[in-house]
């Protein structure tokens, strides 16, 4: 078999494959379906300083080769996760990943303080498309100081390894990725959705109550391997690649195009064992293109 391991900055994965912020809850939902000890990570759905209840129905719409979703980080907030959730997933052996909302640095930087203490959790993906409330609304990465500032925050709250999770609804990804490296970011993962909306024509409404959400789905996988390549080429910390990965060639494409690891989310609705088969094409992949260790085809492009 070939050799799997990756890491994320001081964060040992044993392969690649990882699942999305918000496709995957809290990993007990699919205990059913596939063995979580054997993936390299999961990341747990977005959490929050605060209970959220999230936005009202409907918030999820399907859309050719993808979905639209406005969930609105419904969660329970960081102290129910600590209390209630942490005990249950604690002994899962794989890298536990805890994704970070929040609408002000001071809402970051709580979070943090209070997932540092935890021994099973290594590392955090910082969610900076959130609106940044005390500017008007505008998310927090979708400018260059704004994505820096937070990442500053979280990266002094915080000891373990961080990811940023970059938005696309920006001109210039590179130059984002370029920003929170320089504050510090261990890693960053790309392409959080891409912004998008749908209309009923029979009810002459949208599809969703936001009226706006996030794209996801292989309608995206072409933008976010481009992005993927175009911050390979920026930054030198690891890269997580997703957007749109439905099988194990979709997540290859993202590693030749810069990525150390991959996240798998929309898939996951679809077909719960994905991930396991995904473990399986690259182990597969290797062994039929000569490769002792798969970082050998990370950036080949």
């Amino acid at each position: 078999m070939a050799r799997l391991e990756v890491k994320i900055g001081a964060l040992e994965l044993k392969n690649p494959v990882l699942t999305a912020s918000g496709t995957f809850g809290y990993g007990e939902e699919f205990s059913d379906f596939i063995d979580l000890n054997r993936l390299g990570g999961y990341i747990i759905k977005g959490t929050t300083l605060n209970h959220r209840e999230g936005n009202p129905y409907p918030r999820m719409a399907e859309t050719p080769s993808g979905m639209l979703n406005a969930v609105g980080l419904q969660n329970k907030g960081v102290d129910y996760f600590i209390q209630n959730i942490y005990p249950r997933i604690k002994d899962i052996d794989s890298q536990l990943i805890v994704n970070v909302s929040g609408a002000t640095i001071d809402d970051y930087v709580a979070v943090c303080e209070k997932l540092a203490p935890l021994d099973r959790i290594n590392a955090i993906e910082v969610n900076i498309s959130c609106p940044n409330v005390k500017q008007g609304g505008m998310a927090f990465g979708t400018t260059c100081s704004g994505a820096a500032e937070v990442t500053k925050a979280v990266r002094n709250a915080y000891p373990k390894t961080v990811i940023v999770k970059l938005s696309p609804n920006v001109t210039s990804i590179a130059d984002i990725a370029k920003a929170v490296e320089a504050e510090g970011a261990d890693a960053v993962s790309l392409i959080n959705t891409l912004l998008g909306m749908a209309i009923d024509v029979e009810r002459q409404r949208p599809c969703l109550s936001t009226i706006t959400g996030g794209l996801s789905g292989p309608a995206v996988r072409p933008v976010a391997v481009r992005m993927v390549w175009q911050v390979a080429h920026a930054v030198g910390i690891p890269i997580i690649g997703l957007g749109g990965i439905m099988d194990g060639r979709d997540a290859i494409e993202f590693m030749l195009a810069g990525a150390r690891a991959v996240e798998v989310g929309t898939a996951n609705f679809i077909d719960p064992a994905v991930t396991m088969k995904i473990i399986d094409y690259m182990d597969d992949y290797c062994l039929r293109h000569g490769v002792d260790d798969i970082n050998d085809i990370v950036g080949l492009i």
